[in-house]
C-alpha cells in the first residue's frame, strides 16, 4: 500500500498513516472486508517504525473502521458497503489488492454513484435539463456536423480552437480580465484544469493550500499529487487571508486553490480587499493562485460579485479556470483556462500530453453563444430561475427544518451548506435519507484533514421545482426523526 508520508509536516506519521486509510475507505478504494496489511510488513514498506503502525492500527480500530482478528490479519469493517461494486461470482482477482496505486482518496465520484434508481438528487450541482438550452445546443451541433466533416475527422488544436477563442475576449473582459486569445487554452472542463495544473506544478511534498471546506474533487488532485496539503477556514468573507499569512511564514505555499465566488460548498463569496491580500501574499512568497470561477455569473442580487482576483493580476501569479458547466451546458465539458507567460506554455503541453486536444465539433457549437447575444439572454433567466429554487428550499427550511439545525443563504450559486448539532453525523443521516429516496453530499467530503461529520450540502439546482419542493420537506421530516432518535438514545445511555 502507497502513502505518501510529510515527516515535515507538523502532523504524527501514525494520523498520517490513519487518515490516508480513512480516505481510501470513505472512497470505496478500500471495501468491508478486505485485508490490510500486516503491522509488520506496512511498516517495512513506509520506513516507518512497527509502533508507528501499531498506533495508526490502533486509531482506526477505536474508530470502528477496522477489525483486529488475531491469527487471521486486519480487515475493514463499517458502513463502507453501501460502496461495495456489485460483481457477478468469477475468477478471483484478489492478486490485485497486492499492486499498489497512487489514489490516495477519490471522494466526490464515490458520493455520486448512489444505490438507488429512483432518487431524489439533492447532491449534484449541475443544471435541471429546462434550465439548459437544449434545443439551441442541438440545432448547433447538427448543423456544424453537417456542415464540416472535419470537426469529426480531425484532430483539434490542443489549445483550443481559435476562432471560439478569439470570441470568448469580451466575456472575459468584462470581467475585468484583459487576456490575448494565446493566453487562453479551452479545457474538456473546469476540472480538467485543476488536474493539468496539479500535474504540471505539484509533486509530491510540495505545499498546497486549500479552503476549508473546499471543493471534493480538489482535494482528490491535490491528495493523488503527493502534495502535504493545509487547509484555511472560511468566514462570511471568504477565506481568512491573515491565517494564510502566518502560514506562509513557515510553509511558504506553491499553489494555493480558492474557489472565491459562491464557493463550492459553502456559497461564500471573497470580498475585493481579500482577493487583493490573497495576491500580494501570492506575489511574496512566488506562490501560483488557481482561481476556480464556476458560479460567477449566478449572481442572485442586483449587482455581480468582486471582479476576479485574476482581473488585478500583472505578475502572472494567478492561473485562471472558468468553466462553463454550470452556466450552459455539463454535457458538452467545456471551460477555459487564462494564465500568462511561460505558464501557458507548459500548460499546453501538459494539456497535449493529456488528450492531444478537445473535441472540436462541441466548440464549434458553442462558439455562437459567445460571438452573439445568445450569452446576454440566457443568463438573466437562468439566474432568475435558480433564485426561486433558492428561495424555494430557504421557505421550507424555515419553516420546517428543526431546532439545532442551521444553514446559510448563498447570494449566488448552486448550493446551500447545512450544519447539524456537532455530536451528529451527516453519514449516517446519509443512510437513512437514501433509503427514502433522497441524496445530497456529505459534508466530510469537504475536508482534506481532520474531518467534519456535520456538515452537508444541498444542491437546489438539479431538481425540478416540484422534485425539489417535496425532497427537501422529506428532507426535514428525517431530519426531526432523526434528532428525535440521538436525544432519545442520549437520554438511555447509561450514567
Amino acid at each position: 500500500m502507497h502513502i505518501d508520508l510529510d515527516r515535515n509536516a507538523g502532523i504524527t506519521l501514525s494520523e498520517q498513516i490513519r487518515s490516508s486509510i480513512v480516505d481510501r475507505i470513505q472512497s470505496g478504494l478500500l471495501l468491508e472486508g478486505e485485508k490490510l496489511p500486516s503491522v509488520r510488513n506496512l511498516a517495512k514498506c513506509l520506513n516507518v517504525s512497527l509502533m508507528t503502525v501499531f498506533h495508526a492500527y490502533e486509531l482506526l480500530e477505536q474508530e470502528g473502521m477496522i477489525k483486529r482478528i488475531q491469527g487471521k490479519g486486519t480487515f475493514i469493517q463499517g458502513k463502507t458497503d453501501r460502496f461495495r461494486d456489485r460483481r457477478e461470482e468469477g475468477p478471483s482477482m484478489d492478486w490485485q489488492n497486492s499492486v499498489a496505486d497512487y489514489l490516495p482518496r477519490a471522494q466526490y465520484w464515490r458520493m455520486m454513484q448512489t444505490p438507488l434508481a429512483d432518487v431524489a438528487n439533492l447532491s449534484m450541482a449541475s443544471l435541471h435539463e429546462s434550465l439548459i438550452p437544449t434545443e439551441w445546443i442541438s440545432e448547433q451541433l447538427a448543423q456544424h456536423a453537417q456542415l464540416d466533416h472535419t470537426l469529426l475527422t480531425e484532430y483539434g488544436p490542443v489549445q483550443g480552437d481559435g476562432s471560439l477563442r478569439e470570441a470568448v475576449l469580451p466575456y472575459f473582459r468584462e470581467k475585468g480580465i484583459l487576456a490575448s486569445p494565446s493566453e487562453i487554452m479551452i479545457l474538456n472542463g473546469s476540472q480538467q484544469g485543476i488536474d493539468l495544473v496539479a500535474s504540471t506544478f505539484v509533486g509530491p511534498g510540495d505545499t498546497v493550500v486549500l479552503e476549508e471546506p473546499a471543493y471534493p474533487c480538489a482535494i482528490d488532485v491535490m491528495r493523488k499529487r503527493g502534495a502535504t496539503v493545509y487547509t484555511i477556514p472560511i468566514d462570511a468573507e471568504g477565506m481568512q487571508v491573515d491565517r494564510l499569512a502566518a502560514l506562509c511564514d513557515s510553509r511558504p505555499p506553491k499553489l494555493i486553490y480558492t474557489n472565491p465566488t459562491f464557493q463550492n460548498p459553502t456559497g461564500a463569496v471573497m470580498s475585493a480587499r481579500r482577493r487583493a491580500q490573497l495576491l500580494e501574499l501570492a506575489q511574496s512568497y512566488g506562490s501560483i493562485i488557481l482561481e476556480d470561477d464556476a458560479t460567477s455569473d449566478l449572481y442572485f442580487g442586483a449587482e455581480p460579485p468582486p471582479p476576479p482576483i485574476k482581473s488585478m493580476d500583472r505578475h502572472g501569479h494567478v492561473i485562471y479556470l472558468k468553466g462553463i458547466s454550470k452556466l450552459i451546458s455539463p454535457g458538452c465539458r467545456i471551460g477555459f483556462l487564462i494564465a500568462n507567460g511561460t505558464f501557458i506554455t507548459r500548460l499546453v503541453s501538459s494539456k497535449g500530453i493529456s488528450d492531444l486536444g478537445s473535441p472540436l465539433i462541441t466548440q464549434k457549437a458553442l462558439l455562437p453563444f459567445f460571438a452573439s447575444s445568445q450569452l446576454k439572454k440566457h443568463a438573466p433567466l437562468l439566474r432568475e430561475k435558480l433564485k426561486e429554487r433558492r428561495d424555494l428550499v430557504l421557505r421550507i427550511l424555515n419553516r420546517s427544518a428543526p431546532k439545532g439545525v442551521h444553514w446559510n443563504k448563498p447570494d449566488g450559486g448552486l448550493n446551500i451548506w447545512l450544519s447539524l448539532p456537532p455530536a451528529l453525523n451527516a453519514d449516517d443521516f446519509h443512510m437513512i435519507a437514501l433509503q427514502r429516496g433522497i441524496s445530497f453530499l456529505p459534508g466530510h467530503v469537504c475536508f482534506p484533514n481532520q474531518q467534519l461529520f456535520h456538515h452537508l450540502r444541498l444542491s437546489f439546482s438539479y431538481l425540478d421545482a416540484r422534485q425539489l419542493e417535496q425532497a427537501v420537506m422529506t428532507l426535514c421530516s428525517l431530519l426531526h426523526d432523526f434528532l428525535r432518535s440521538d436525544r432519545l438514545s442520549q437520554r438511555m445511555m447509561p450514567i
